[in-house]
């Protein structure tokens, strides 16, 4: 692995942000007021500028934030063994969403 790689992961690793991130209560954030006004604030915006290109990479962004932090996701590795009958599933909704990500950004124009 390339030195920038290899520093960018010892960035992330000594700032425990992959703990940050499993640490993160969805419920709570999305209740909060704090958060949720300038959320709402961003979706207007492209709503109002009919950026619908914006607004599936922000719905992208937010349902795989939303689903990798679901029971099924922590299923997924058991005793340090990784399940395989699990795995499938997981891979075919990586390439929808690696294929509705290649559409909005090189094929779709507006």
């Amino acid at each position: 692995m390339p030195d920038f790689l290899v520093a960018i992961n010892t960035f992330v690793q000594h700032t425990q942000v992959p703990r940050q991130f499993r640490a993160v209560d969805v419920k709570g954030l999305f209740t909060n007021i704090w958060f949720l006004v300038p959320f709402l604030a961003v979706v207007g915006h492209f709503l109002y500028h009919k950026s619908v290109g914006s607004l599936i990479l922000l719905a992208t962004g937010v349902g795989v934030w939303v689903v990798s932090g679901s029971p099924y996701m922590h299923g997924l590795v058991v005793d340090g063994q990784l399940q395989i009958g699990k795995v499938l599933p997981v891979a075919g909704v990586g390439l929808v969403v690696l294929g509705i990500l290649v559409y909005v950004l090189f094929l779709r124009s507006d």
